[in-house]
């Protein structure tokens, strides 16, 4: 394999979605059940130079764009040395954050300083009591982190809102207003059934088609066809708000899965090509008792081999373990 090697489907896959823990310090409904306790014993997570010894492979097999995840990644002590070490890494070319806030208004800036610019942040409601439903925590912290990675002058902030109908659709509106007063890009995502079938049902589904029709009737969305990140969402901009908007439809996007470049690395060391499907490779015999870097190449070569055309979500998928586990 060489840098340039593509899946099975010709799909280039540059983009490593690195899972740092389990833990979370909000229960989010749509990603992890209430009073859950199955938490990995910790031997079972991998180290800081486990994680780094996997990038440094990838880096060699052409992969460029890491992002950091969990659980929630700040969650974990060490992570700022991490994003340090793995920004500093050879063949690193871009490194983003996913994370869900609430411990920013203390490490925005020292993520700053360890060279971290790009960040996406979790908000699904700004009604506190709407957030708290959801997620059971406070949504004061993550308001006070966006402001300060804006004044610490992040070069990409983007907002994550994943919709649930009766839940925060009635919240879309207030929360394009605060993204454009505070000039980042939002993203709405549909939800998925990546924990718990019973999350996603036909009352609770609300799909991004639908609310393309919505800002429709409101605004005149106009596509824009520049990259405003490596993912799948679509962008557009609404003029009279002034405001990016990215839809991200893994359900109602027959096309969701033709522009795929990545794989996700769970935080116990299992490397899966694609989230909507129960493939996934252990890279632990290879990391443990001591590194075996030959062993760990054929192990994720062999794993992109294996990378499916598309994901199963739409073939009544059950997941077998929560989203916390397997990496935002």
């Amino acid at each position: 394999m060489n840098a340039n090697q593509t899946d099975p489907f010709g799909r280039r896959v540059d983009y490593l979605r690195i899972s740092v823990t389990d833990r979370c310090n909000e229960r989010c409904l749509y990603c992890l059940p209430e009073n859950y306790q199955d938490w990995l014993p910790r031997h079972e997570i991998l180290t800081y130079d486990e994680l780094l010894a996997i990038v440094r492979a990838t880096t060699a097999l052409g992969f460029k764009r890491f992002r950091v995840t969990g659980g929630e990644p700040l969650v974990r002590p060490g992570v700022v040395e991490f994003i340090r070490d793995l920004i500093a890494t050879e063949g690193v070319e871009s490194v983003q954050l996913t994370t869900n806030g609430t411990r920013l208004p203390e490490l925005a800036k020292p993520l700053y300083e360890a060279g971290l610019r790009r960040i996406n942040i979790s908000l699904d409601a700004l009604d506190p009591a709407i957030y708290r439903s959801i997620t059971s925590g406070e949504v004061g912290p993550v308001l006070a982190g966006i402001r300060e990675v804006k004044t610490l002058g992040f070069d990409s902030v983007k907002l994550n809102t994943v919709l649930m109908r009766g839940r925060n659709d009635g919240e879309i509106f207030r929360l394009l207003d605060f993204a454009a007063e505070h000039d980042v890009a939002i993203r709405f995502i549909e939800l998925m059934p990546v924990s718990l079938t019973e999350m996603l049902s036909e009352e609770n589904f609300f799909p991004v088609t639908e609310l393309l029709a919505l800002l429709r009737r409101e605004d005149a969305p106009e596509p824009l066809n520049e990259s405003f990140g490596y993912g799948p969402a679509r962008y557009f901009r609404l003029p009279k708000r002034g405001v990016k908007v990215g839809l991200i439809g893994a359900l109602s996007d027959l096309h969701f899965c033709e522009r795929c470049n990545k794989m996700r690395l769970t935080c116990d060391g299992k490397l899966r090509p694609c989230l909507g499907n129960h493939l996934e490779t252990d890279l632990k015999p290879a990391l443990r008792p001591c590194l075996n870097a030959s062993h760990l190449r054929q192990l994720i070569t062999g794993t992109l081999g294996q990378k499916p055309l598309e994901h199963l979500f739409r073939n009544n998928y059950q997941p077998d373990r929560v989203m916390t586990a397997i990496g935002g």
